[in-house]
């Protein structure tokens, strides 16, 4: 299952790593044995997915110097064009490579959450394949927030230079999320939220900010030392309680204006009238996190381009500043 590098060609292809394959070629024994159309489909799936690795590393490598036209053409100039670009000019302006490369993220993302339906009876089968989902998108949403750093205005030019040069590296590794220096960070802030819902009660964050925080790296604990200013703290508690800042402010002069002195989440949809801005997070769909991260990086956008109150990052951006200071 796991494809090698076309002859010829100097380009990486993408593959799966031996556990990938080794869970693959698990999930097609025991199907072949029960259910060989649904063997059948998984098998032409990952065909797809083999293929379309092999495809990839026909594009140069990323790092590679070429002359057009009598320039060159290199990672050096890869990086200036990213740190000259805004997020939404990157889809025409990338290598085809590095788009090639996010597109395969996606569909390996599809081709084990197929894995996933046909094999949820089988536990051990089941959750590894998800925890490939979760590294998947891990990997997808670390790419997101370095591309949002590298738009932001307040980061100097050394710090974004260093971005760059991580998700370079990144590509070149055929998307391999162990070569970003702060991938672990960002995977175990993701992670631990996903496990730790809110309790609201007073909304002070103090229960939350606590169940996050006995399962990270000193680092973060050392960031929240640092956390002032309505902008950050409005993007903590985004973070922390799945609320828009907006309806953050709405629930708390509620509170006040009743004397109200808890609530809790069963509450919190009657007292906004609406369904909640942000995606709720639960355990059923790995997407969800993705989701929760993409609309607050939206609603920061928004906030400053209308020059209106509230955090115009999300935390994830904020926090990978402070480590790349560290």
């Amino acid at each position: 299952m796991v494809c090698g590098t076309i002859p010829g060609v100097s380009g990486k292809a993408l593959t799966l790593t031996d556990h990938e394959s080794s869970l693959v070629a698990g999930t097609l024994t025991l199907l072949d044995a029960e259910n060989s159309l649904d063997a059948e489909i998984v098998r032409r799936r990952f065909e797809c997915l083999r293929s379309f690795g092999e495809t990839i590393s026909l594009f140069p490598p990323i790092g590679e110097s070429q002359m057009l036209r009598g320039r060159a053409r290199d990672e050096r100039h890869l990086i200036k064009s990213l740190l000259g670009l805004a997020p939404s000019a990157h889809l025409l302006r990338v290598p085809a490579r590095i788009q090639a490369m996010r597109s395969y993220l996606v569909t390996k993302f599809h081709s084990f959450s197929l894995l996933c339906k046909v094999i949820e009876q089988n536990s051990e089968l089941y959750y590894s394949s998800r925890s490939v989902l979760f590294s998947v998108m891990f990997t997808i949403m670390a790419e997101d927030v370095y591309f949002s750093c590298l738009d932001e205005p307040s980061f100097p030019e050394e710090v974004k230079t260093h971005l760059a040069n991580e998700l370079v590296s990144l590509w070149d590794s055929g998307a391999e999320p162990e070569v970003i220096r702060h991938f672990p960070a960002l995977e175990k802030l993701w992670t631990t939220r996903n496990d730790s819902p809110p309790s609201f009660g007073t909304m002070d964050g103090t229960s939350e900010i606590l169940r996050i925080s006995i399962n990270l790296e000193e680092d973060w604990r050392e960031f929240l030392n640092q956390v002032t200013g309505e902008e950050t703290m409005g993007a903590l508690e985004e973070f922390l309680f799945g609320l828009s800042y907006e309806e953050l402010q709405s629930i708390r002069s509620r509170l006040r204006r009743f004397g109200i002195n808890a609530v809790d989440f069963n509450e919190i949809r009657s007292y906004l009238g609406t369904t909640p801005a942000y995606t709720i997070l639960n355990d059923s769909d790995p997407r969800l996190i993705y989701d929760f991260y993409m609309e607050r990086k939206e609603a920061a956008q928004l906030r400053k381009r209308l020059n209106a109150p509230g955090p115009r990052k999300t935390l994830e951006e904020m926090y990978l500043k402070y480590r790349m200071t560290l």
